[in-house]
């Protein structure tokens, strides 16, 4: 049987021949057999209305109609899909609604958005999307704008005019060739974002369901299957294992993390945990999921407390300093859980930072042991079996005192060798610092070297999955390298630079369609860009930034409140506005590193501080699913701390490594 993912079937689809055919009542009474929810009389009501307007509107025309297509990604139904005189229309209808709502407008936009995305028999096609508030008295006046994608900017119609906005399409020659015959079965390949991806997996979906099948999803797909056969062979011979799974930005690791941790969130024996050291990462998920469960428990009736579903949630998905704290506060019991998966396992803390933190925040002197080491030591407390995956981003250590992967292979060589270990075949890459430890280990016969545990496919841009290639490249001072790699993607994933930050923002909002999201960006260390009102020093909620509505100015939509790495690592936005100040300069093929303190930039000199600057702009380099725009300012020769020399040569190199100015 082919693995392929399909639309689901609508609950009614005809060609407008027998649809103009068949009765009022047996085309509803398809559509109910096909329901899978009760349905009340409005909604019963409600359909028949939309099945006697379309009768009279589709006269004289050839195609299909689908009444309620569910769109997976976004778990929603379109009212209504007609493919007809070439193109594809979406027929959202808002029954009792007399004014088009911004939220109405967005949401078939949306649907219209997902098509063309994700769905393969949709990818060449002409899409419309109408909105029909079922009270508007308005007649129709005249189509709006096709964008260079096919999407044509939504319309409201009313009721009436359905006939007449369908006919004034038919008289304007689609720009697209659009093959009807097939479309419903074409495949649909969804790139959930790691929220939406969260929010399928809790409610019991699977990877598979949620993904595309394309290289990067069969990697997940192959990478989990591989994770799941160590837990399972851990625990049939009372092993204690620990497995790496490594990955460009954006190929899913934390998607596999969750992934395994929700498949047996509620198994007493396999009981897995989801752990990360990314404390935004953890509230904006444990805050998505519980949203989403206190909506599904409003859907049946039932009105729980906030504060009891994020407990329910916190049990499957925790940040890993508050394991920490529980395995020093009863140093002799074993975890629950019998699996962990410990996200961007890199950034656990080296020996000096974890003691440092004991002594000072819970008054513990003398904790001899590193981050890593200690959450092995927990684990090994099991008297029968564990298993820990560790989630390894390359290149991703963004902060002082984070060990990345050697503190892990350092305490496994020190004081577990007894556990078996599993690692990617990427580990040894300069990405990882890791290779002498894996030749260590495999000496001591106690390390498998498998390329199942690397994801080499980026999964976060569906447009252009070697961006971080490109941003690799950028950052290796690679200029030719980099200039043949945006070559590959430019149409599709656009990037911009540009000196003037209100045309980015503007660029940003033009691009930005339905509720994709828009968000902006800057380094920790990016301290002398106020002069354009973007402060890194003011506290940028993450909850608020990601999961709010445009309405809300804490949100990324206002584009007023620049997250920085830390807020925004292992997140994403469809379009990002990356603002880049004098902390890392190009100067002369060479990248100089700054930090701002008191009244000057001073030198970063310490290796590892630079490689941590280095890595904050990789990570805000590859925030975005969909396209960038990067704001280099001009400088201020009045002002020593932004001289235009701290600047130019920086937009200029990005120029030459091929990124299009405006």
């Amino acid at each position: 049987m082919s693995n392929v993912a399909r639309l689901p079937n609508a609950w009614l689809s005809k060609c407008i021949d027998r649809f103009l055919e068949e009765s009022e009542d047996a085309l509803l009474g398809e559509i109910l057999r096909h329901s899978s929810l009760s349905v009340e009389l409005e909604q019963r009501n409600a359909w028949l209305g939309q099945i006697g307007i379309l009768k009279a509107a589709l006269v004289g025309l050839q195609g299909q109609v689908f009444f309620e297509l569910t769109i997976p990604r976004i778990g929603k139904r379109i009212d209504t899909v007609i493919l007809t005189n070439g193109r594809i229309l979406i027929l959202e209808f808002k029954v009792g609604s007399a004014i088009p709502d911004a939220a109405s407008l967005n949401q078939v936009w949306d649907y219209a958005l997902d098509l063309k995305n994700f769905h393969a028999g949709s990818h060449d096609a002409e899409i419309v999307p109408i909105l029909i508030p079922t009270n508007l008295n308005v007649p129709f006046s005249n189509v709006t704008e096709l964008s260079d994608d096919g999407v044509w900017d939504p319309f409201v119609v009313a009721v009436a005019s359905i006939g007449t906005a369908i006919d004034e399409l038919s008289k304007i020659k689609p720009k697209r060739h659009f093959i009807q015959e097939g479309w419903a079965d074409s495949a649909y390949k969804p790139t959930p974002t790691i929220v939406e991806a969260a929010r399928n997996l809790y409610a019991k979906h699977s990877v598979h369901d949620i993904l595309r099948n394309d290289a990067g999803a069969k990697n997940i797909t192959v990478t989990s299957k591989r994770v799941e056969e160590v837990i399972r062979e851990s625990r049939e011979n009372r092993r204690k294992s620990i497995c790496f799974v490594t990955g460009v930005p954006g190929a899913g690791k934390t998607l596999v993390g969750l992934n395994v941790a929700t498949r047996h969130s509620k198994s007493d024996d396999l009981h897995s945990v989801f752990l990360s050291g990314n404390g935004p990462l953890v509230e904006v998920l444990v805050e998505a999921l519980t949203r989403d469960e206190l909506a599904r428990e409003k859907g049946r009736g039932n009105r729980p407390k906030k504060i009891d579903v994020k407990r329910s949630v916190r049990a499957f998905i925790q940040n890993v300093h508050h394991f920490r704290d529980e395995g020093v506060r009863q140093p002799d019991k074993a975890p629950n859980d019998h699996v962990v998966i410990f996200d961007e396992s890199q950034r656990a803390w080296n020996h000096r930072k974890t003691s440092d933190f004991m002594q000072r925040k819970k008054g513990i002197a003398g904790f001899d042991a590193s981050e890593p080491e200690f959450l092995i030591s927990c684990m090994d407390r099991h008297n029968d079996w564990a298993v820990i995956v560790c989630l390894v981003g390359g290149g991703q250590e963004i902060h002082d005192g984070e060990a990345g992967i050697k503190g892990w292979f350092e305490a496994i060589q020190n004081r577990f060798q007894h556990w078996s270990v599993y690692v990617s075949d990427q580990m040894g890459g300069s990405e990882y610092h890791a290779g002498d430890d894996v030749r260590r280990l495999k000496e001591c016969g106690i390390l498998s070297v498998e390329n199942q545990l690397h994801l080499s496919s980026s999964m976060r841009s569906f447009r252009a999955e070697n961006v971080s290639v490109f941003v690799k490249a950028v950052l290796d001072c690679e200029p030719d390298k980099a200039r043949d790699e945006i070559s590959n993607f430019a149409t599709q994933y656009p990037i911009v630079v540009t000196r003037d930050l209100v045309l980015a923002k503007k660029w940003l909002r033009q691009k930005a369609r339905g509720t994709e999201r828009t968000g902006l960006v800057a380094s920790s260390k990016a301290q002398r860009l106020k002069p354009h009102a973007i402060d890194v020093r003011i506290n940028v909620d993450p909850v608020h930034y990601f999961l709010n509505e445009c309405d809300d100015v804490r949100s990324s939509f206002y584009l007023e409140d620049a997250a920085t790495e830390f807020q925004v690592q292992g997140l994403e936005l469809d379009w990002v506005l990356v603002s880049w100040d004098g902390d890392l300069r190009h100067n002369k093929g060479r990248w100089s590193h700054n930090q701002f303190r008191g009244n000057k930039w001073m030198r970063i000199n310490k290796a590892e501080n630079q490689l941590y600057l280095l890595n904050a702009y990789r990570v805000l380099l590859t925030r975005a699913r969909q396209g960038m725009a990067i704001f280099v300012p001009h400088g201020d020769e009045g002002d020593h701390t932004r001289l235009s020399q701290y600047y130019d040569d920086t937009f200029e190199y990005l120029a030459r490594c091929g990124v299009p100015v405006i």
